[in-house]
């Protein structure tokens, strides 16, 4: 976690109190390393290297998770289910699909999921977005950081000129360059997974990492402090 602070500041006459004042903008950045990873995964009855029955997979994969440590009745969820019936002439077979969405807490046990869907050959797998467990409380943070760098220009500004501050008149938040980021499908290029190409060994596959970029969180404040 990294974090940056900036400010910017002019001074002026506030006509409308009659008072002089000093105006910054302090603005901070927050970069955290996403510890909510979301997948998608889609199952299909037979559409695997074993040509296992949709409940046969189901149950795999999910001893799979289990056994990785991952706690399936809180990060496994059902998020759709699909039954085609297909007619031909000769026969009928209905289709069936089955959509997930799992959550992966850090980069190690992503790759490890990836490993483990290869092996099962389950090849219908996507991040959907990344985020951060704690990233409300985060917001928050960056908010009060900027704030606090207002306040550290305006009085390196005051010092100056020999004056102080005094007590803030004027307080807003830029919205327009409030940013977060829970990074989502389109993002997911940024994911670097080496190892799993054709030729390389299952091995030096384990032996490889996930590079995840980080979530980066800003926020500006417009402050103004009567100087004194």
């Amino acid at each position: 976690m990294s974090v940056s602070i900036v400010g910017f500041a002019q001074t002026g006459e506030k006509n409308f109190i009659d008072q002089n004042y000093i105006e910054v903008t302090g603005k901070a950045e927050l970069e955290i390393v996403p510890d909510m990873i979301y997948l998608k995964i889609v199952l299909k009855d037979k559409d695997n290297k074993e040509k296992l029955t949709l409940p046969e997979i189901e149950k795999k994969m999910t001893n799979k998770l289990s056994e990785m440590g991952i706690d399936v009745n809180k990060d496994l969820s059902l998020t759709n289910f699909v039954s085609n019936l297909r007619t031909s002439v000769i026969k009928t077979n209905v289709i069936l699909a089955k959509q997930y969405q799992l959550i992966v807490r850090d980069a190690k046990t992503l790759q490890n999921v990836f490993f483990e869907f290869q092996e099962m050959g389950i090849s219908n797998v996507s991040i959907v977005k990344f985020d951060h467990s704690q990233i409300e409380q985060y917001r928050k943070d960056v908010k009060v950081y900027a704030v606090k760098a207002a306040k550290e220009k305006a009085k390196i500004l005051a010092n100056a000129i020999d004056q102080k501050i005094g007590k803030a008149i004027y307080v807003q938040e830029m919205d327009n360059l409030n940013k977060s980021t829970t990074f989502n499908a389109a993002r997911s290029s940024n994911i670097v997974i080496r190892g799993y190409a054709s030729g390389v060994s299952n091995e030096q596959s384990m032996e490889t990492e996930i590079e995840l970029e980080k979530i980066r969180i800003e926020s500006t404040f417009l402050v103004r402090f009567a100087l004194e």
